[in-house]
């Protein structure tokens, strides 16, 4: 073989070998997609649901049920710790009239799991009426024989 020819069989090796590697990682992905219809995603969805309803009627049962101890959030560039989140959700200035998720998408990894989605919220302050959209991702673990939120992290998209 001369060498021309070596390097297109190598060519040929690697995209081979590429191919191999990202048909490998789709599967994966295919596979985690179908993996969210069973009744852990579907019980995680539901909570992620009572959370939005919780904002409107500031249910602080709910959310400290569903916030594990060392809960940490992440809004825009700034973090909260669980005490901080329960002690704005209950006093805090927002009134919020509608809350709720478009877009959610339940990754699984075994006992743990990430939601990815949308968190529409209406309400008002005192600087007038507000309208958000958060994009969020939200990492639950079973803990404890329950699914509770770890760790959260959102961006107000507008």
């Amino acid at each position: 073989m001369n060498s021309s020819e070596i390097s297109i069989l190598l060519l040929c090796i690697f995209s081979m070998c590429f191919v191999s590697h990202a048909s490998v990682v789709q599967k994966k992905h295919i596979a985690g997609e179908l993996f969210a219809g069973s009744s852990d995603s579907t019980e995680i969805l539901q909570l992620e649901d009572k959370w939005a309803s919780g904002l409107v009627k500031r249910d602080i049962d709910l959310f400290k049920t569903i916030l594990a101890e060392g809960f940490i959030y992440t809004e825009n560039d700034v973090m909260y710790i669980r005490d901080s989140v329960l002690q704005y959700a209950a006093y805090g200035t927002d009134t919020v009239e509608a809350a709720y998720n478009e877009d959610m998408l339940v990754h699984m990894f075994g006992k743990t799991a990430v939601v990815t989605g949308w968190l529409v919220i209406i309400g008002h302050r005192d600087a007038g009426k507000f309208n958000r959209r958060y994009r969020f991702t939200d990492t639950w673990q079973y803990i404890n024989n329950r699914w509770q939120l770890i760790a959260a992290q959102d961006y107000i998209a507008h």
